[in-house]
């Protein structure tokens, strides 16, 4: 099997609108029954503020389906450590047998996740904004930023984190990087009133965003909430909205925004749920007008990983990179 580095990995794929749009196609084979998706298996490890996921996805048409393995260790910041990480194994769809080792230490998560939310943003946020407001600092934060920029243009950045220094420096960053001025908020509630996209990447148990806040126009992409434990958005502001998208109805329901909201009574289970995948296929329409209130919760999904997997892998071997063992 061929084994890539991180380096390699890195040299290889980037966040681009080819990205985007391969991870969109996935989200639209997903609800045309072309793919099998297990549910996630979680580790939770409490006493050290840590998780591990393992996701997959087999894709119709695809020679090839990925294993993730992702943690999350939250304190690791402290130690100077990013708090995300993980590996990925590519398995021959006929075989089983193992065709690549993509030891990427995260850096795929991210690329596919920041892709998901500019496939959101593309369906779902108004054609014309102003503002994008970031709720957390860590760097899928930063790649939500970056994502949105190939969707959509904006004039000004808002960035708001628990650690003001944090929040600073990916203020910094993103100015710097994206080429608009950007600022550090006093508070979520500003972040929220003053922008027209709003993003949440936290690990927030508690919510952040209040119904209160809701303004006409706004879209707000969380993807925080992908454990039971966790919520970014308090069940008044899900019933509030004009639209609740999610990445998967099933994993909402179990990890996600939508858990929260039915468990405190705010929403019925039983509710139409509009799928990612479905607006991507055409299925139904995004945005349905200027006021529209949306919100598009990311739990992060199996074939997620499998795409953009796959993409790397062929990248890498047009490349002539890796080391076959």
């Amino acid at each position: 099997m061929w084994v890539f580095t991180e380096e390699e990995i890195r040299d290889a794929v980037a966040l681009n609108v080819a990205t985007v749009d391969g991870v969109e196609k996935g989200f639209s084979a997903l609800v045309e029954g072309r793919v099998r998706m297990p549910p996630i298996l979680r580790v939770d490890i409490p006493e050290h503020r840590g998780e591990v996921d393992v996701k997959t996805a087999v894709v119709e048409g695809e020679p090839f389906f990925a294993v993730k393995m992702s943690s999350g260790f939250f304190d690791n910041p402290k130690r100077g450590l990013a708090s995300g990480s993980g590996l990925m194994v590519l398995l021959d769809v006929e075989t089983g047998l193992p065709e690549a080792i993509l030891l990427d230490n995260g850096l795929l998560t991210d690329l596919r996740t920041a892709a998901a939310g500019a496939v959101a943003a593309r369906h779902l946020a108004r054609d014309q904004m102003t503002t994008a407001g970031v709720i957390g600092a860590g760097s899928q934060a930063r790649y939500q930023i970056r994502s949105l920029a190939l969707v959509r243009r904006f004039d000004r950045i808002l960035v708001w984190s628990r650690n003001k220094q944090r929040a600073e420096a990916c203020a910094q960053e993103l100015a710097a990087e994206i080429g608009v001025p950007a600022e550090v908020a006093p508070d979520t509630e500003t972040v929220v009133k003053r922008s027209d996209v709003v993003i949440t990447s936290t690990p927030a148990t508690r919510p952040l965003i209040q119904k209160e806040w809701l303004h006409e126009g706004l879209h707000l992409t969380a993807m925080g909430s992908d454990a039971e434990h966790k919520q970014e958005i308090e069940g008044a502001a899900i019933a509030a909205v004009d639209r609740f998208v999610c990445d998967s109805r099933q994993q909402s329901l179990r990890l996600g925004e939508l858990r929260a909201a039915v468990a405190e009574g705010w929403i019925d289970e039983r509710e139409s749920i509009t799928e990612l995948g479905e607006i991507t296929a055409s299925c139904t329409p995004g945005r349905r007008s200027e006021e529209e209130i949306t919100l598009c919760d990311l739990t992060g999904t199996g074939v997620q990983d499998t795409v953009i997997a796959v993409m790397a892998y062929r990248r890498l071997r047009e490349q002539g990179k890796g080391t076959r063992i």
